[in-house]
């Protein structure tokens, strides 16, 4: 029987790219590995993180090495360095928590948690933040999307639209104050776990000029940001821009954004879904989580059908090709019950 430090370090690696977005916000993927400055989340590339790799051993996902200082580790250990943590059930609890698995003890009151930083992006930051937002019509977030090809803004209460908020480089520099697009990430209850924040240039013509336009904060794993109630059929796929895409063209259907190709594999399912479209992005990245995902589906009896799009992703289809055209070309690979329910006469 493996000990529960050993079992949360293996449901850490099998999320490990997911992990590391969050923890290690300050570095980026390199082929299977996440290369950022420390354990710390200092920016840099000498440390790296393998993404990918054996059950076990040095070359494990999850396993980490810091070349400048030979440290290494596996999540666990990324999880009590970047959040300061020292007591051990305290960095059990963060990794329940970032797992969505219920704490072992409730009563956590009396719990020592001083070093933490404690609401610096939390779920109750997270929603302050979404508070703050107004609705998108007639804002830099409707022109943003509308210049994407992407209509029928009214009716996205997901999506709310900041005016100025706070932008922090990753590597240091002064806080901006930016206009941005916000969207409620939420668990399968509907309660909000996250906000996504994607900063905007101040007229909407495009994302901000800035080095990471988009960030997430709160609990991203298993959630994501819903358009349209899930019922027996859902679509799910990494982007924002890339499920309302599809929903311009099948504006009754419900649809997900994951956020990260990660995040898409290790999504949660809907009580009574029996059938799963999967938006697959033409990358290696998009192909990994089609087959997570897909495989995730199958062990728990849902069908799970891959849409492909013809370009990079599916906003590019629609901006190369037109509504009409991605709407017929969706048309030819949905089941034929769905065609009829959901494909617009």
């Amino acid at each position: 029987m493996t000990s529960p430090a050993a079992d949360l370090s293996r449901q850490l690696a099998e999320n490990a790219e997911a992990v590391c977005q969050h923890y290690l916000s300050n570095g980026r993927k390199q082929g299977h590995y996440w290369l950022v400055g420390d354990v710390r989340n200092t920016a840099g590339r000498s440390m790296f993180v393998r993404l990918s790799g054996p059950p076990t051993g040095t070359r494990a996902a999850g396993k980490w090495t810091d070349a400048a200082t030979s440290e290494h580790g596996d999540l666990l250990d990324v999880i009590r360095e970047s959040c300061g943590l020292l007591d051990f059930k305290d960095v059990a609890d963060e990794a329940r928590r970032f797992l969505s698995l219920p704490l072992p003890d409730p009563d956590r009151h009396h719990s020592t948690r001083s070093q933490r930083p404690a609401s610096t992006g939390s779920q109750d930051a997270a929603r302050r933040l979404f508070a703050m937002g107004v609705p998108i019509r007639c804002t830099p977030v409707e022109t943003y999307l509308r210049g994407r090809g992407i209509g029928t803004t009214d009716q996205m209460p997901s999506l709310r639209f900041h005016p100025a908020c706070f932008y922090r480089p990753a590597g240091g520099g002064p806080v901006a104050r930016l206009p941005a697009m916000l969207a409620a990430i939420t668990d399968l209850e509907g309660q909000q776990t996250g906000t996504h924040r994607t900063w905007l240039r101040s007229d909407g013509s495009g994302k901000a000029d800035i080095d990471t336009p988009r960030r997430a904060m709160g609990a991203l794993l298993g959630n994501g940001v819903q358009f349209g109630v899930p019922g027996d059929i859902l679509i799910a796929g990494e982007g924002i821009e890339t499920v309302l895409s599809v929903r311009s063209a099948l504006p009754d259907m419900p649809v997900l954004a994951a956020l990260s190709s990660g995040h898409l594999a290790a999504i949660r399912f809907p009580a009574g879904l029996r059938r799963l479209y999967v938006l697959r992005d033409r990358d290696p990245a998009g192909a990994v989580a089609r087959d997570r995902l897909a495989a995730r589906a199958a062990e728990a009896g849902i069908e799970a059908l891959t849409l492909t799009p013809r370009l990079a992703d599916f906003n590019d289809d629609l901006r190369r090709y037109g509504l009409a055209a991605l709407q017929a070309r969706l048309r030819l690979h949905l089941h034929a019950e769905d065609v009829a329910r959901f494909v617009p006469v």
